[in-house]
């Protein structure tokens, strides 16, 4: 949290974070309060999330709606479609940049819709020996890069 707290970092966990020790659950919680006013990056977490099972979840919300006469079929877009995703892109914004620890150079059924258009850091460094030096280097690499959003520079 101390980065964090420096930095002015939004830290946000998304996932089953009811599945967690209690203690880090605590812990988490008391990050999230914490920086929840913190306006410059925004640091999301995902712990126990699949990518397949947020969609699926977003697909049945938004059929449940259409089923009960609260939405009609022609007002399903991608805007109402990331509502429903459990990142909720009105309220956290998609992923600027990914960064994937451990070797590893795939997504693995994380945020599937979400990071169409980020930017992929790969590290063999694990998890938890990643820490601010490391973060860092993820950043700076992210500051060098050109990003096109699918042909298009914003």
């Amino acid at each position: 949290m101390r980065l964090s707290t420096r930095l002015g970092v939004r830290v946000s966990v998304i996932g089953g974070k009811s599945k967690l020790p209690t203690k880090l659950q605590e812990g988490i919680e008391l990050t999230e309060e914490t920086t929840k006013g913190n306006e410059g990056l925004h640091l999301m977490m995902a712990l126990n999330y699949g990518g397949h099972y947020d969609m699926l979840q977003a697909t049945k919300n938004i059929a449940s709606k259409v089923k009960d006469g609260l939405i009609q079929l022609e007002d399903i877009d991608n805007t109402l479609f990331e509502q429903e995703l459990t990142t909720n892109c009105a309220k956290f914004p998609k992923p600027d940049l990914l960064i994937r620890t451990g070797g590893e150079q795939r997504i693995s059924n994380f945020l599937l819709w979400q990071l169409a258009y980020s930017e992929l850091y790969f590290t063999n460094t694990l998890f938890p020996d990643f820490g601010e030096k490391a973060l860092m280097e993820a950043i700076f690499s992210f500051q060098r890069r050109h990003r096109r959003f699918g042909g298009h520079t914003y």
